[in-house]
């Protein structure tokens, strides 16, 4: 099957949607994400860390002020995440299933996945936020392919905050052979980018056209990430 037009897909550490200067400004964050427009974008850090961890956007402002709705996992109300991970899809995208991924974990981490049909094309979305363990986001990795490996197969994209410092090795490794790495580039310090740590894989009948690293004034400022974003073909 070959898609109409490219299928943007975007990885966002929204950092509960905490700016570089301190302020706390949600719309500031669907602001970036206009900026973007992609069709699917997953977030981490999308979820207040204290109390009952309500979204950092309200759920209200997400339908009224953005092209986007939830995938809504329905784990706490008013909540949109699983331990911070959440997928938005523009509204005309269908969501097919979705499910949180249980991890071993040191520090309180999961994952989100969401079958998707963007115009007319299948595709299943994982959004990921790993240890600052090495160790433990080796195992991570591999918990995430194991579950995904007992669901029927459908060409995935997965990407997130995965806190690996490296070029290559660590847990990017465990990625190998099924998953590629797209060359986004630097997201992390947002006001001096000086490392990859967030990072979008493709699977196997994905074809990359091009992806970086969104850089302008109101990313700059709005988290401590840059999104990340990638052009696909299926």
């Amino acid at each position: 099957m070959i898609t109409p037009s490219p299928i943007t897909v975007a990885s966002y550490n929204i950092h509960k949607a905490v700016g570089t200067d301190r302020k706390r400004d949600p719309a500031r964050i669907l602001e970036v994400l206009h900026e973007i427009d992609a069709d699917v974008v997953a977030l981490q850090e999308a979820d207040l860390r204290f109390g009952s961890k309500l979204s950092a956007i309200p759920v209200d402002m997400i339908t009224e002020h953005s092209a986007y709705k939830p995938v809504d996992y329905d784990i706490r109300p008013g909540g949109i995440g699983w331990h911070g991970n959440a997928v938005l899809v523009k509204r005309g995208v269908d969501i097919l299933a979705h499910a949180p991924i249980h991890l071993p974990v040191l520090e309180p981490r999961g994952a989100v996945m969401a079958d998707l049909r963007i115009r007319g094309t299948p595709i299943r979305i994982v959004g990921m936020h790993l240890d600052l363990s090495g160790l433990w986001r080796r195992r991570q990795v591999r918990a995430i392919l194991a579950q995904l490996a007992s669901r029927p197969p459908l060409p995935t994209v997965m990407m997130g905050d995965l806190n690996e410092w490296a070029k290559v090795g660590g847990c990017l490794a465990e990625f190998a052979p099924a998953f590629r790495i797209c060359d986004t580039g630097r997201s992390f310090h947002s006001r001096r980018p000086v490392a990859a740590l967030d990072r979008i894989l493709i699977g196997r009948g994905i074809e990359l056209g091009g992806c970086g690293v969104h850089r302008s004034a109101k990313s700059s400022r709005a988290s401590d990430h840059l999104p990340i974003w990638a052009k696909l073909a299926i």
